[in-house]
């Protein structure tokens, strides 16, 4: 079983990526919030994997975060959601959104996912609302006293970590330091940017 895969992006589209391992070359079927984090054709890549087997057919699915790779197999655990609408889901919404629309039962915003339909979310919703994984972000404790640049770059560094776009990350930190000033320190920045992203 394939659980993790690096190497040199050999090919790289929308919703799959060719990773060469060492001559070889895996096909693996990715999410837009992991295509959007990848380097261009000819850059290292490190990838979880997940390795689905059937009958007739083995197929990779990889991602770039924990947290995708667990919503992605507890979706596959609700019953008729198979790898294709679960890698859909996660296509459809950022991770951190993902959940929270899953803890809030928001049923109308998940089925603004295309493919995905009102039963699908109703069953997302209450197959995995007491179960759904949580985004981590690790705070340094010395995050207060950095430089502002330095706080700047961990802020930015730790929502991409959670699955945001680098674009959308930097401006909500900068619209963060910008209402709270440099020395407010990593944690309560970081509340404030993902305030902003929820505007």
């Amino acid at each position: 079983m394939i659980a993790f895969l690096r190497g040199r992006i050999l090919e790289k589209h929308p919703n799959r990526v060719v990773v060469d391992v060492g001559g070889v070359g895996y096909d693996v079927a990715v999410p837009l919030s992991t295509f959007y984090g990848l380097a261009e054709a000819g850059a290292e890549v490190a990838l979880r994997v997940h390795t689905h087997v059937r009958e007739d057919a083995l197929a990779l699915f990889g991602f770039a975060t924990v947290l995708e790779q667990q919503l992605f197999e507890r979706l596959l655990g609700i019953s008729g959601i198979g790898p294709k609408v679960a890698l859909a889901v996660l296509s459809g919404m950022e991770p951190p959104d993902l959940v929270r629309a899953i803890e809030q039962g928001d049923v109308a915003r998940l089925t603004t996912i295309p493919g995905v339909g009102k039963k699908t979310s109703e069953r997302i919703v209450l197959e995995m609302k007491d179960r759904v994984p949580r985004p981590e972000v690790a705070a340094t404790a010395d995050a207060a006293d950095a430089a502002p640049s330095s706080l700047r770059d961990d802020l930015v560094s730790a929502l991409v970590n959670l699955g945001y776009h680098r674009p959308l990350a930097e401006k909500s930190v900068d619209a963060a330091l910008k209402a709270l000033g440099p020395r407010e320190g990593f944690e309560r920045t970081l509340k404030q940017a993902l305030r902003e992203l929820a505007k």
